[in-house]
């Protein structure tokens, strides 16, 4: 009798992995990052487990986006207020906190439940080229798409 492997959580080997962000479209790289944090990438993925690795992204303000985006890319919240929906370009967010795009966009490629919540904390963003993570060794994920 066959039966199905499911990873347990004390099996998976987590890896640290930097990415440069300069140049890169949005969305092709949050693919690509979304796809490290969940572990889609290792032969033990499972679904309903953590098999993915931590992601460190550097320079966030040098993200590339294709089109008109940048002024019709909206970022819409609620402040829970009568009339407070407010909404903010991406040219303004990228002017401001060029990490939380990545974050937006990585966050929306991920499950929406409590594993998913578990990923995004696994991911670091950073505008500029330093991190604080050089004791974890991070090497450097070369991004093909």
């Amino acid at each position: 009798m066959r039966s199905t492997y499911i990873t347990k959580p004390y099996e998976v080997d987590k890896k640290w992995y930097v990415v440069d962000a300069s140049g890169h479209t949005l969305g092709r790289l949050s693919s690509v990052i979304a796809g490290r944090l969940r572990g889609k990438h290792k032969p033990i993925f499972s679904p309903s487990v953590d098999t993915g690795d931590y992601v460190i992204v550097i320079n966030a303000d040098k993200i590339k986006v294709t089109g008109h985006k940048l002024d019709q890319k909206l970022y819409r919240h609620h402040t829970g207020h009568v009339g407070g929906l407010k909404e903010v370009t991406l040219r303004s967010m990228m002017s401001r906190k060029p990490a939380e795009v990545i974050i937006h966009a990585v966050k929306g490629m991920l499950p929406k439940n409590t594993l998913g919540r578990q990923i995004i904390s696994k991911l670091k963003v950073y505008a500029g080229p330093e991190h604080g993570h050089q004791a974890q060794k991070p090497e450097p994920l070369e991004i093909k798409y």
